[in-house]
């Protein structure tokens, strides 16, 4: 009798361990970008040896996430010229989902995917959290969500790809309790005229949550910059 045995996927090595720690500690802004990230303080930290940091700090260079100092290594913060660009390709993606839905009656948007992010919006707004960084995450996930319920995945990863270069930043844009409040709002307003298949009106609505004057936005840019030069 043939015996059938499970197959289990292999366990991730030591270099994609620290790798996918350290991007994300990264990226959620746990690491200053003042910070010195050497071989020897990373070692320590995740009880490896130097090899899989020296290849894990390879890749996340690559990446673009960390640039090399007289020191070692230290996170990439963007420049107010680089954040201009990455906005203005932010502002392109997201309104392209919704515009190919606009121009081919073949395509819908996955309302179901919609309401369920709704109602998650829905929640906040009755109970709005407090102020905090990490309010850049729900923010990020609701407009993820809108990207790919409009049924093109390259847009929305190149979406993720440009909020993760951005993510430092932002975060830093949602320490005011007004502000939470008008992004709530705006994100249920939204997605309530996506659902309800009023698409020109939520294309005009996306736009002014997302396309405000680029003063307005470098402004803010400009703020986020200087807490994160003065936190830590």
């Amino acid at each position: 009798m043939d015996i059938v045995t499970a197959t289990q996927a292999p366990a991730p090595s030591l270099r994609e361990v620290v790798y996918t720690r350290l991007r994300a500690d990264i990226l959620n802004g746990r690491v200053d970008p003042r910070e010195r990230l050497t071989e020897p303080k990373l070692s320590k930290r995740f009880e490896v040896s130097r090899t899989p940091v020296r290849e894990a700090l390879s890749r996340l260079l690559s990446d673009g996430l960390i640039e090399r100092t007289d020191f070692g290594y230290a996170v990439v913060v963007p420049s107010l010229a680089e954040l201009r660009d990455l906005y203005e390709l932010r502002v392109t993606l997201e309104l392209r989902g919704v515009e190919r839905i606009i121009e081919n009656s073949e395509l819908h948007y996955d309302v179901e995917a919609l309401r369920d992010e709704l109602a998650r919006w829905v929640e906040l707004r009755a109970a709005p959290p407090e102020p905090d960084p990490s309010f850049v995450l729900l923010d990020e996930r609701f407009h993820t969500v809108l990207s790919r319920a409009a049924g093109n995945d390259r847009l929305t990863d190149a979406l993720v790809e440009v909020n993760e270069k951005v993510r430092a930043v932002r975060m830093y844009d949602f320490v005011e309790s007004e502000r939470i409040r008008v992004t709530i709002d705006e994100h249920v307003e939204i997605l309530e005229l996506a659902i309800a298949d009023r698409l020109p009106e939520a294309r005009t609505a996306l736009h002014l949550h997302v396309g405000e004057s680029l003063a307005v936005v470098m402004e803010r840019a400009a703020r986020a910059l200087s807490r994160m030069a003065l936190a830590g």
